[in-house]
């Protein structure tokens, strides 16, 4: 089975306004048009699951008028318009998806501002407003599904917005927020309808992934049929909507031993224990079935909450080779479910045919 290294996608693209979204400058016009084409642009980069932000020097409260006359506000998700350096805007927006920065395209006119940008963020990818005619064919902006979650990536990111002024407000402990949210989580082998999203989970998961591995569309789908191997997907929901399919869990199921092959979750869940819920479970499967249950792990500057997260759940190192670690789970202690989540989990056996 081949283990693949990500190609870079984009997540997100961050417009500048003036001479870029629209031809001219607000401040000196207030009826600026539009660029010719960029509605498309705009709704195209929407429809494939391709996040959009702005970062533009102007009066906040006026551009962000002209953007509701032009109806295309509600595109733009924690937009950054005032008088700070456009790396810095980037580094906000970056914070509020929770996103990595090396998933960001930025588009100005000005090729002061872009050069700012690549010297503070060389990570992100710059590119001049005049080419933006050629930005829907560029390999970063095509990702190689389009789901049902691609398609409602915006909503689930409103979504979130609208959770995170929730629990700003929330005086109380963590875990009384948590329960209000009502959170419901499914666990279930992945069928024929959930392969596009789970290649998608492998490309654009890079945080929350114990080893950073992609797998194409058909060898999940060889996979799924192995009986040497379990293949899970998981979704969650709460009060607030759907934040779709989440998590992928690959297990290599031996007579004795299961090897945690991957594990990884979208970064919208980071902060809803959804990590120790699905170690949890894993481990609860492996005590059923009275097998040892060791996971690979390969460290990144990125991934180190998924290693914390498996140290939390009483796994030790047992063998590192360079930023390759394997740890085995001490089974006799395993955390339950937190009461305040729904667990909806599917009848699986790792050997059965899953036809």
């Amino acid at each position: 089975m081949s283990k693949k290294r990500k190609e870079r996608k984009i997540k997100c693209v961050v417009w500048d306004l003036d001479n870029t979204i629209w031809n001219g400058t607000l401040l000196e016009d207030e009826n600026v048009e539009l660029r010719d084409g960029i509605v498309d642009i705009i709704k195209k980069l929407d429809e494939r699951g391709i996040l959009q932000s702005i970062s533009s020097k102007n009066e906040h409260n006026m551009a962000i008028s002209k953007l509701k006359d032009l109806g295309l506000d509600e595109y733009f998700l924690y937009p950054q318009i005032n008088w700070n350096s456009k790396s810095s805007s980037i580094n906000q927006i970056v914070k509020a998806i929770n996103i990595g920065v090396d998933t960001i395209a930025f588009i100005d006119d000005q090729m002061f501002e872009r050069e700012e940008v690549s010297s503070e963020l060389p990570e992100v990818l710059t590119i001049d407003a005049n080419d933006i005619d050629r930005l829907l064919d560029m390999p970063e902006m095509n990702p190689l599904f389009i789901t049902s979650d691609s398609k409602n990536r915006r909503q689930m990111y409103m979504n979130d917005a609208k959770r995170k002024e929730v629990e700003q407000e929330f005086e109380g402990p963590k875990e009384e927020f948590l329960a209000s949210l009502e959170m419901e989580v499914t666990i279930k082998p992945v069928e024929q309808d959930d392969l596009k999203r789970a290649e998608e989970l492998t490309v654009r998961t890079n945080q929350l992934n114990t080893t950073g591995y992609t797998y194409s569309y058909d060898e999940l789908d060889e996979l799924r049929y192995s009986d040497d191997h379990l293949l899970l997907i998981v979704d969650l929901n709460d009060k607030y909507g759907t934040y779709g399919k989440i998590g992928l869990i690959l297990i290599e199921c031996h007579e004795d031993e299961w090897h945690i092959k991957l594990l990884l979750m979208s970064c919208r869940v980071m902060s809803r224990g959804i990590g120790s819920i699905l170690i949890g479970h894993i481990q609860q499967l492996a005590k059923k079935n009275g097998v040892k249950l060791k996971a690979e792990f390969t460290e990144t500057d990125r991934n180190r909450m998924m290693y914390i997260t498996y140290k939390f759940a009483n796994f030790q190192e047992v063998d590192r080779d360079g930023n390759h670690v394997l740890l085995e789970a001490d089974l006799s202690t395993i955390q339950s479910y937190p009461e305040y989540v729904k667990m909806n989990i599917h009848e699986y056996n790792y050997a059965q045919n899953k036809n």
